[in-house]
């Protein structure tokens, strides 16, 4: 998060998320003691799957890749995220990317708990365009290859873009999703 800042909405009261979001961190890092430093990662060592973490944990784990792996190496790790936590059950339940958008702020809030914790809300949908408004803490590049993965899960290649970004002043972030996909892929 933005130095002092919140996303509009955000108070983070409680706010955990889940270790296995924490541990999918370690799969997909190469040399994650290396590259989180001997610290954090033995703290991540420590997490259990099923278990509840301080969002504030998540936070240092994002802030200290993309200090190191930076902005397309963070990306591609919220993809890597998405495949190893959540693919398995958004694959049981979405058919399509109307499915997936429609149901981001679901897919958010399974792995994160707490009281105004943010969240996501489609502001528009037509054939092959999405814009979405996310108000949640994580790192929003991170959040750009959640998203791309989670459609790819239901055969909908995306570019995901931003026209606002919370790191850039914006007091939330809006998501771009275009695709060249207009069939009963995207709408159901």
């Amino acid at each position: 998060m933005a130095a002092g800042r919140r996303p509009r909405g955000y108070l983070g009261t409680n706010h955990e998320t889940i270790g296995s979001d924490l541990l999918a961190v370690l799969g997909v890092v190469s040399m994650p003691r290396q590259t989180l430093g001997a610290d954090l990662h033995g703290r991540l060592l420590q997490v259990q799957p099923n278990g509840w973490y301080p969002i504030e944990l998540m936070h240092e784990v994002l802030s200290a890749l993309y200090g190191r792996i930076g902005a397309n190496g963070l990306r591609q790790m919220g993809r890597k995220l998405f495949v190893a936590s959540h693919e398995v059950h958004v694959k049981s339940v979405a058919r399509s990317a109307w499915d997936i958008l429609s149901g981001f702020d679901a897919i958010y809030r399974r792995a994160n708990r707490g009281d105004d914790i943010g969240g996501w809300r489609i502001l528009e949908f037509s054939p092959g365009r999405a814009r979405l408004e996310k108000t949640t803490p994580h790192h929003c590049v991170l959040e750009e290859g959640i998203v791309s993965a989670a459609l790819a899960c239901v055969g909908v290649p995306a570019t995901v873009s931003q026209d606002y970004c919370f790191l850039n002043g914006a007091d939330a972030c809006v998501f771009v999703v275009s695709s060249v996909v207009t069939d009963s892929r995207w709408k159901g």
